[in-house]
């Protein structure tokens, strides 16, 4: 028999988390959103960096290197996949994971977004469970977020590694 969950009871129970203090940098043109995904992740013990257009979030991303990029789409000046395109080729940010947020969640867009290098997406308007849930999906074992390249270089860096005679 399945229990019905109260608000604290979900928040008690085991989720994985990223550890405290992981820095997490929103970039999106909407303060509500800001705002809302700020307060979530601060609830968490997490440092919440901010940028409201894609210039202003590339030099936030280069200067602070954090762990993990919420990403809008649509955004003022330059857009989210150019950002997107930016951060990868960026030798700083190209191994930071970043999870893509838009309200308009077509297909195209979510083939899109893969195929150049998002770690995930997340449609607007969003739940706080959708969100941590978003950032477990892109937790190493040890609560780190990580980038997962879909190019094989896991398998490449493992044929470089030595191995024990």
């Amino acid at each position: 028999m399945v229990e019905p969950h109260t608000g604290r009871e979900r928040r008690d129970s085991d989720r994985r988390n990223a550890q405290p203090g992981t820095r997490i940098l929103v970039i999106d043109d909407s303060p509500t959103i800001v705002a809302l995904l700020k307060r979530m992740l601060q609830q968490n013990h997490y440092e919440v960096l901010v940028a409201y257009d894609g210039e202003t979030g590339i030099e936030v991303a280069r200067r602070e290197v954090p762990g993990l990029i919420f990403l809008d789409i649509v955004l003022p000046g330059v857009d989210g996949f150019n950002v997107l395109r930016t951060l990868r080729r960026d030798p700083i940010t190209k191994h930071v994971p970043i999870i893509m947020i838009s309200g308009n969640a077509q297909a195209t867009e979510q083939f899109y977004v893969q195929r150049i290098g998002a770690d995930d997406f997340m449609k607007k308007p969003f739940s706080r469970p959708e969100v941590f849930s978003r950032i477990a999906s892109v937790l190493d074992e040890n609560g780190v977020p990580r980038h997962t390249t879909r190019t094989g270089s896991r398998i490449e860096a493992a044929k470089v590694s030595p191995t024990a005679p």
